[in-house]
């Protein structure tokens, strides 16, 4: 790191940066997405952009006035296993898609003082499922139903937020999904995912760090899943990143804009209305 400042307009105003990269607490995205703009850089930032619509929405309406890239942080779309389930589903090899199940468990819950500041599971852990849910289907999301509860830690309902879910999505197409969340699973980063077509059907196992199996006279085993999403997405990160470098100096588009990353937030704030309320919620309610 050839410098650090601490007031990240140093940074804004040096000609020689041409592109940034957010990757500070959520709160204060927005604001680095403005003034990014405001100076004529073209931006990288983590999800989610804000946990409110309204904040959202100023944050895209600078970047399209600056004329600047904006790409956000959704980086299993660049996952090889989640890559060719899509292609399996956009070029018809598995037909018509009719079900959809995408399994996202934590190893362990984070720390109960960031649990207070994340926005809940909805935003913080399910955004990533929400937007692969769309991203392998192709489609939108019209309709979202919530079960959840608390099974992990009693501390993490305390804070109010859940720590179980599961969630079933109704697309536009007429798809049904389901998406199966837990903050514990205690064999580690469980990252799974199917759809079921009218011709067949593709799905992902989770990544292993070898392919040894040992046999023996009472079992037949194997090593744990990679531990977490450091070690399991090592290189969707790297290609993300290659991708807004890419379009940046190219001139092309980003492969995930600010207006894809705004659905997310809404299916988040929509599952999270429909525990509470105990119902199935459409997203055109908080749109």
């Amino acid at each position: 790191v050839p410098k650090a400042v601490s007031d990240h307009r140093a940074l804004l105003d040096d000609p020689a940066i041409d592109a940034i990269v957010i990757c500070s607490s959520t709160d204060t995205h927005a604001r680095f997405v403005e003034d990014a703009a405001a100076a004529g850089k073209h931006i990288f930032c983590e999800k989610p952009i804000d946990q409110d619509l309204a904040t959202i929405d100023r944050a895209l309406g600078a970047v399209r006035e600056a004329g600047v890239k904006l790409q956000v942080g959704f980086n299993r779309r660049f996952d090889t296993n989640f890559a060719r389930v899509r292609q399996a589903v956009a070029s018809g090899e598995i037909g018509e898609p009719h079900l959809l199940h995408i399994i996202s468990r934590d190893p362990a819950p984070p720390p109960l003082a960031y649990i207070k500041v994340s926005g809940g599971i909805f935003l913080d852990m399910t955004i990533h499922d929400f937007d692969m849910a769309q991203f392998l289907i192709g489609d939108e999301v019209d309709e979202i139903h919530t079960a959840a509860g608390v099974m992990v830690d009693p501390a993490i309902g305390e804070a109010g937020d859940l720590d179980t879910a599961l969630i079933t999505l109704r697309f536009a197409n007429g798809v049904l999904g389901v998406i199966d969340n837990s903050r514990r699973a205690v064999y580690g980063y469980d990252q799974r995912a199917e759809v079921l077509g009218s011709k067949g059907a593709v799905s992902t196992a989770n990544n292993f760090p070898n392919s040894a199996v040992i046999s023996g006279p009472d079992a037949v085993r194997r090593d744990l899943p990679l531990n977490f999403f450091i070690e399991r997405y090592t290189e969707s990160f790297i290609a993300e990143m290659n991708a807004f470098i890419d379009a940046v100096a190219s001139g092309g588009p980003v492969p995930v804009t600010g207006e894809d990353a705004r659905v997310p937030v809404v299916m988040a704030i929509a599952a999270r209305k429909s525990h509470d309320e105990h119902r199935p919620v459409r997203l055109c309610e908080v749109a």
